[in-house]
């Protein structure tokens, strides 16, 4: 692996790249993946991972917005890399390809032929200080090797790995909680990283068994397969040491059913943001039962606190906004100054999630300051929702909340105000939803009201209409699986 990143490192720099150029990648998980991550950073490149819910036209916005100079794609997504090249990408001169299989045709230059064609040689052009503080773009925050290098090392100490971990790695490698919260952990002391392109019941079972699997990281709706499948009744993997769960906390008898199918595992919530390279808390072992509703207490590298509007750090109990210190936050949101500097006032991190700390230094979760819902392990801005209803002709205004959901953490749900006259429905706005959005963006549920709640000087209330549709995915009526991914 090693040497095959140093080879990567020098083929891409081979280019003509300079440090700071981005390297756009479209792929599942895969090894290749991986090496792309590790060349860019001994190189002094960025590398920005393509998240493959998005469409095609989004994915260009993303790669022209970074000024992405090179993109590699797997060839199973040709079609999709095909499109994105095709879209006015200005700063975009080479293109290769990963071979999904050995025999797939390639449209042109293979990773495999780049790699061949670098040097051995341990130093790169730019000296190892000055590649330490390159960045990688996720979507569109900036981090830090060094910011994914200390998640690592806080990531190695929370999941008690050592030499021989195995970890399955089945969530997508585009998004950084698995690149830097599991896979350089993992890695950094000597474990090797199991990885799928998906989730499969019966694949991710027979690797549990056949590869010895320490630790897993699954959604609760990933969860609910397994427990769900009826080959798995009964069923017990007694080499699992953690089950870990993300995007938001399960019931209690969810967790006991994980516990008998892994019944040597500690059964824990990890959660975290991007901006500040997750896992920024995780529930320790002794707090899955008794403290099972919280986010954890705060990893290693991280410092948390809870602030007012004032900036000031409230003491343990008092309710504010979670805010966030530490070497892994973000250098800032690529090309917009004023969204980062409002995220880093008083010199921490603003999460816009409201929340309290305990005695233990747990986190109680409460509320949320920024309109973006957690669906899926997805963020999505509850705006570019509320614009797509919106362009709907029928529509006259358009509220998007998250709801609670068991499959789905947070489903996104729109309420609309239908203009006079208008005939308007649940299943054609969804249907609008579906021709303009990724899959993931699109509402779980439409529902048509005559008025908004507001305030006195007329914004929308949304908790209110949070609280009104609480219980709206209760009955399990508007559990659209058509929307799955």
């Amino acid at each position: 692996l090693d040497a095959q990143v140093t080879r990567l490192g020098h083929a891409l720099l081979g280019l003509g790249l300079q440090r700071g150029d981005v390297v756009g990648v479209m792929a599942r998980n895969c090894q290749e993946m991986l090496l792309v991550y590790f060349a860019c950073a001994r190189a002094g490149l960025i590398c920005a991972p393509a998240n493959l819910g998005l469409r095609p036209n989004e994915i260009a916005w993303c790669l022209r917005d970074s000024r992405a100079r090179v993109l590699i794609a797997e060839t199973a997504l040709c079609a999709h890399a095909d499109v994105v090249a095709a879209e006015q990408l200005p700063d975009l001169q080479h293109q290769f390809w990963i071979r999904s299989a050995p025999e797939d045709e390639v449209p042109g230059d293979t990773l495999d032929a780049l790699i061949a064609r670098g040097s051995t040689e341990a130093e790169m052009n730019w000296p190892h200080t000055v590649a330490g503080r390159n960045m990688d773009t996720y979507h569109r925050w900036m981090q830090t090797v060094i910011a994914a290098t200390m998640a690592g090392l806080s990531g190695a100490l929370a999941l008690h790995a050592d030499a021989g971990y195995t970890a399955l790695v089945a969530l997508p490698l585009f998004h950084c909680a698995m690149l830097n919260s599991i896979c350089v952990p993992v890695l950094l002391v000597g474990g090797k990283l199991v990885l799928t392109k998906g989730f499969d019941v019966a694949q991710a079972t027979d690797l549990f068994d056949r590869e010895e699997v320490h630790l897993v990281v699954l959604l609760p709706m990933m969860y609910g397969l397994l427990l769900g499948d009826p080959a798995m009744k009964g069923r017990t993997f007694g080499h699992m040491r953690r089950a870990m769960y993300a995007m938001a906390p399960m019931p209690e008898e969810r967790l006991h059913q994980i516990h008998a199918m892994f019944p040597n595992a500690d059964v824990v919530l990890g959660s975290g943001q991007t901006e500040f390279t997750p896992a920024t808390c995780m529930q320790r072992p002794e707090h899955q039962w008794s403290k099972s509703k919280t986010w954890g207490t705060a990893s290693a590298m991280t410092r948390v606190g809870v602030m007012d509007d004032e900036g000031r750090l409230l003491p343990r109990g008092e309710t504010g906004e979670l805010v966030y210190r530490g070497p892994q936050v973000m250098n800032g949101y690529l090309n917009q100054p004023e969204a980062t500097a409002a995220s880093m006032r008083h010199g921490w991190f603003h999460s816009g999630d409201v929340a309290h700390i305990d005695e233990d230094g747990a986190i109680w979760f409460k509320d949320r300051y920024k309109d973006v819902i957690k669906t899926g392990g997805e963020n999505v801005a509850s705006i570019e929702v509320e614009r797509c209803l919106m362009e709907h002709a029928g529509v006259a205004e358009a509220a998007v909340i998250g709801l609670p959901h068991p499959r789905w953490g947070e489903a996104i749900t729109g309420v609309v105000v239908a203009r006079p006259d208008a005939q308007v429905d649940e299943a054609m706005l969804i249907a609008h939803c579906r021709r303009l959005l990724a899959p993931f963006k699109v509402p779980k549920a439409v529902v048509v009201v005559k008025e908004f709640p507001r305030t006195g000087t007329g914004k929308i209330q949304k908790h209110v209409i949070r609280t009104s549709h609480a219980a709206l995915y209760d009955t399990g009526l508007h559990d659209r699986d058509a929307h799955d991914r």
